[in-house]
């Protein structure tokens, strides 16, 4: 299967769930140039590998079925790529399958679903919570960036439920924007479990091209979510809060020069 443009589907997981988005980026470019591959490069003063992740993913939480994209500056083919690449990936980074792409297409994200194992005596509380959020009309969050605001995030819920001991957040991604895992947790009480290190998974990331649409409603809003401002004691309250959270997880994952990746 030769091609220019590929689309891997790859994990990141163990403690390489504490790399920031950007070592990724720096780690993928490593691996690029480790294994001697032609990658295709942008344009400009600073030209960086052409290679494009369908969505970030939440420092702390792990991947289990990412999408990142690459460009090749010759066809190549696409299993010696994906073979190449792990020979020279870090543990924890693993890139599992692999598809040639037209040049002009883009992994365009509709839907991810998160998971947390719960322990049971959480179990009987959660179900009741998440049908209670389920069923109100608004959820508001709080959000800093890019500017403060109340956002209403509740038509990018797609379902919240407990099943065999696993909290699943399934939701919709607009171009607008979607909900956080980590604003969920807050609103179900379940955000101690991440103190006290529990860990939560990324296991499918649903992409527009890869999807069968069986049923036109079950789709994500249009349009961007409404909002309200904040006030400003709630604005200084997040503020002061967020800053906290920064300084606690600013050594995570963080490097001078990104990951070593021998």
């Amino acid at each position: 299967m030769l091609g220019e443009k590929f689309r891997f589907r790859f994990a990141k997981t163990g403690t390489l769930r504490l790399l920031s988005h950007h070592d990724l980026m720096r780690c993928t470019e490593r691996m690029l140039r480790r294994a001697n591959l032609p990658f295709k490069s942008t344009a400009g003063f600073h030209p960086t590998p052409r290679i494009v992740f369908a969505l970030s993913l939440p420092l702390g939480v792990e991947g289990l079925d990412e999408v990142v994209e690459m460009e090749f500056t010759r066809e190549l083919d696409a299993d010696e790529v994906l073979a190449e690449l792990n020979e020279q990936a870090p543990s924890g980074l693993r890139f599992q399958r692999v598809a040639v792409v037209p040049l002009k297409t883009t992994a365009i994200p509709r839907r991810v679903v998160y998971r947390l194992p719960l322990p049971s005596e959480r179990v009987e509380t959660a179900p009741a919570r998440c049908a209670e959020l389920m069923a109100e009309h608004k959820v508001w969050v709080e959000r800093l960036r890019p500017n403060p605001k109340q956002l209403n995030i509740r038509p990018y819920l797609r379902a919240l439920e407990v099943h065999e001991n696993t909290l699943t957040l399934d939701l919709w991604v607009t171009q607008t924007g979607t909900a956080r895992a980590d604003e969920l947790l807050k609103r179900l009480d379940l955000s101690d479990l991440l103190d006290a290190g529990a860990v939560i998974a990324r296991t499918i990331v649903d992409v527009q091209d890869e999807t069968l649409i069986a049923d036109p409603a079950d789709g994500p809003p249009d349009g961007p979510a409404e909002t309200l401002p904040l006030e400003s004691a709630a604005l200084a309250a997040l503020t002061r809060r967020q800053d906290e959270e920064e300084h606690a997880t600013a050594a995570w994952g963080a490097s001078p020069a990104g990951p070593v990746v021998e």
